[in-house]
Formats: C-alpha cells, sequence, structure tokens
C-alpha cells in the first residue's frame, strides 16, 4: 500500500510510524501516488492569524466578527465545539460562547498572509484557480518529474511550510476531480489530508448527504427534500432527463455528481462571474422603440461573448438609470442557464415591462450571471413557449453564417431600431 509520511515526506510501503522520523502520521492510500487534482483550505484562517500573532489567544475561543449586532466571520475551533458558526448572529455566538474573544477582522494582513501562501503554492504548480483568501484548487498533473516527488508529497511539504513559516495551518483534499477534492479537503480538518481515489467514488458517496455538493443552500436542499433526495444514493434513483425535467441545469449537474463526475478544469484566471453590456445615452429617452432596439442588440452581444467563452447563464438582470440619476435593477433566475441572444432579450424585455416607470432614462443594461459551461444551457426548453426551440435553432444557424461571411451577413429588423 502506497505511503507517506507527513512530517519529513518519505514515501514508504504502509507503516503504522515512520521508520525515518518516528511520526505517527502516515498517509496510506491505493491511489494516494497517482492523483493531481487538490483543493487546499486553511483551519480557521483569520482566526489562526490572530492567534499566531497574540500568542496569549493561543487555548482561548476566538471569534472573528464585528459588534454585538454583526455576525461571525470565523471562529476557532475551540469555540466551534461550543456551536459557533460563520454568519451566526453575534449575540448568538456569544450566547453559546459567552467568554470567546471578539477581534474585528484585520482583512490587510489575511490579504498578506494569503499572498504569501499563494507564492508558495505557485512553487508547485502554475495551476492555481483560488476560490478565497484561504482555499484554492491546485491541478498539480505533470509536475512530478519537475519536483521529483509525487503531487502528494508536494501538498504535504505545502502545508508543513505554511505551519513552519507562516504559522497557520491548512487541510488538503486530494482526487481525481475539483469535486471530490472539495469534498475531501473538509472530511477530517484542522490539518487534514483526505483523499478519495477513483476506484471507492461510488461506493464513498452513495450513503452522504447532498448537502455535501459546494453550492446547495437551504433553498436548494428544500427543494431536494420535497423531491425525497436527502443522500447521493438517492440521486442515483432519478434519470438524468427526470432530474433536468424537475430541476432544470442544477439536476443536469446533480446526475454527474452523483456519480462522481465533474469535467471542470481547474482555471489559474479569475472565474468570470457575469457577462453583461451597457450603453449611456447621449440625450435621455423615454422612446420604446430606441430602448427596445438597444436591448436587442445588448442581449445579442452578452451572447457572442458567451458563446466565445463556452458559458451561460442562470440570471438574466437588467439595469436602467434615470434623468435623477437613480438606478433600477431587476433580475430573474431562468429554470436553466442559456447562452441565446433571443432568451435573453425576451427576459430582459419581460423584466422591463414590468418596471413601470416610463422614463426618461439615461442608461441601459442587461446582462447574465450565475455562469455554468454551455452544455448545461437550454437543456430543457421552455413549455411555455413552444416556438423558443425553434428561434434557438435559427440563432445557432444565423451564428454559422456569421462565422462564415461576417457579422453583418445577417441582421435582425429590431438591431436597425
Amino acid at each position: 500500500m502506497p505511503a507517506l509520511c507527513r512530517d519529513c515526506f518519505s514515501i514508504l510501503e504502509q507503516e503504522a510510524r515512520c521508520p525515518s522520523c518516528g511520526s505517527p502520521r502516515i498517509k496510506t492510500h491505493p491511489e494516494l501516488f497517482d492523483l493531481s487534482i487538490a483543493h487546499m483550505d486553511c483551519d480557521a484562517f483569520y482566526a489562526s492569524v490572530e492567534k499566531r500573532d497574540n500568542p496569549d489567544l493561543a487555548d482561548k475561543p476566538v471569534i472573528i466578527g464585528g459588534g454585538k449586532r454583526g455576525v461571525v466571520s470565523t471562529a476557532c475551533y475551540v469555540a466551534r465545539i461550543r456551536g459557533v458558526r460563520s454568519a451566526m448572529p453575534m449575540f448568538k455566538a456569544l450566547q453559546l460562547c459567552p467568554d470567546a474573544v471578539v477581534i474585528k477582522p484585520r482583512m490587510s494582513v489575511y490579504a498578506e498572509v494569503s499572498r504569501q501562501i499563494r507564492a508558495m503554492m505557485d512553487e508547485l504548480t502554475p495551476v492555481i484557480e483560488p476560490l478565497s483568501l484561504d482555499e484554492a484548487f491546485m491541478d498539480l498533473s505533470g509536475t512530478q518529474r519537475l519536483h521529483g516527488a509525487p503531487p502528494a508529497a508536494m501538498l504535504a511539504r505545502l502545508v508543513k511550510r505554511m505551519k513552519d513559516e507562516l504559522g497557520v495551518t491548512g487541510s488538503i483534499g486530494l482526487s481525481h476531480n475539483k469535486f471530490l477534492a472539495k469534498v475531501a479537503s473538509d472530511l477530517d480538518k484542522p490539518r487534514g489530508f483526505s483523499v478519495i481515489g477513483e476506484a471507492e467514488t461510488a461506493e464513498f458517496l452513495y450513503d452522504k448527504p447532498v448537502r455535501l455538493i459546494w453550492g446547495i443552500g437551504p433553498a436548494a436542499q428544500e427543494s431536494l427534500d420535497r423531491a425525497g433526495i436527502r443522500a447521493f444514493s438517492d440521486l442515483l434513483r432519478w434519470d438524468q432527463e427526470a432530474l433536468t425535467s424537475r430541476f432544470g441545469s442544477m439536476g443536469y449537474r446533480l446526475w454527474h455528481l452523483a456519480r462522481g463526475q465533474d469535467k471542470r478544469r481547474v482555471s489559474s484566471h479569475e472565474p468570470m462571474k457575469s457577462i453583461s453590456n451597457e450603453t449611456t445615452f447621449f440625450e435621455d429617452t423615454a422612446s420604446l422603440d430606441i430602448l427596445d432596439g438597444h436591448l436587442w442588440r445588448m442581449s445579442e452581444k452578452v451572447a457572442d461573448r458567451a458563446k466565445a467563452k463556452g458559458l451561460a447563464g442562470r440570471v438574466v438582470t437588467l439595469k436602467l438609470k434615470q434623468a435623477n440619476h437613480k438606478i433600477i435593477t431587476r433580475r430573474v433566475s431562468l429554470r436553466d442557464a442559456t447562452q441565446i441572444a433571443d432568451r435573453i432579450y425576451r427576459t430582459a424585455r419581460g423584466l422591463f415591462d414590468q418596471v413601470g416607470d416610463k422614463g426618461p432614462y439615461r442608461l441601459l443594461g442587461c446582462g447574465i450571471s450565475d455562469l455554468c459551461p454551455e452544455d448545461q444551457a437550454d437543456i430543457s426548453g421552455d413549455l411555455l413557449d413552444p416556438d423558443a426551440s425553434r428561434r434557438s435553432q435559427a440563432e445557432r444557424a444565423t451564428d454559422e453564417i456569421r462565422r462564415r461571411f461576417g457579422t453583418d451577413a445577417i441582421v435582425k429588423g429590431r438591431a436597425l431600431r
């Protein structure tokens, strides 16, 4: 059985204790040296920095957050044992842990420590996808020849360096895709090192609650509960078409995650959060024809950018600025994501009609957000608009003609307004 000492990084056969340094912190797993997708999550990051900078706090419960009317940003593990959790109202946290030391966040300090951790990661691989100041995905594929050691050993070195040089600890999740790497990093905190291999994926997930999935909040969990879905085993009883019909693009994603499938790559670029377009008019206008024409052209630009980047959005947003500079924003969540200009336009136009104010307006904008890969877009169709599928196919055909003959080869009449 492949084994690794997490303290001296010796590569061993299965051992109870390291023969080189005597450490009992031995990690064993059949696929330990074959996996390369990792998620590193610092342990109670803000609180760890505060305890590092003030050793008197070492054994005390520490809460990072605002005053009595604020909320908890994070809490050390001593406070968590008492029931304190992130986003909890401060008054409730202090009821649970009245002897806690409450400290206002020092974001500039945390950001500097985060930059130092990122520099350490950069020495391992250029493929890093930060999620926040204290966590990131890493893809260490192909780095073994460079470092002379497998990814698992280099990850163990990373968290030891963080502890020795920066005084903060972190937990590692190692697997064959991003979804499972993130799940793994939460399995054994603090100072954990958890592995989910490809061969064990189905068995590991089978009886786990679906709330393990990152992004499944209370509202989504309530929807799943109504459908009798509480564990991954419940998801496996649904076929892909039924899940998609019931939950839209989320159902498509759930079908794949239930089987441990996640094709997302670790991206070293800042993840795009939205795609939008807006214009400020030379003169304020209340003309519906002018506004409608601009809205269509913006929808086309948003759709073109989404298609170029292989993305789609689950939320459509409309933005208006009145003559007195008051900004009006309206948004709606779609049943499933889209990158089709026609659907973006019709949704944005519906939001515009709901505003009720006749203007005049000095700015108009629209966009999409809650982005996802394009293969999750426009799956279930629009049951209330049977012609939507036909218009979508026509738009795809138009895209192809424009690619071959130029952007002006086909122009819709409403774009000329």
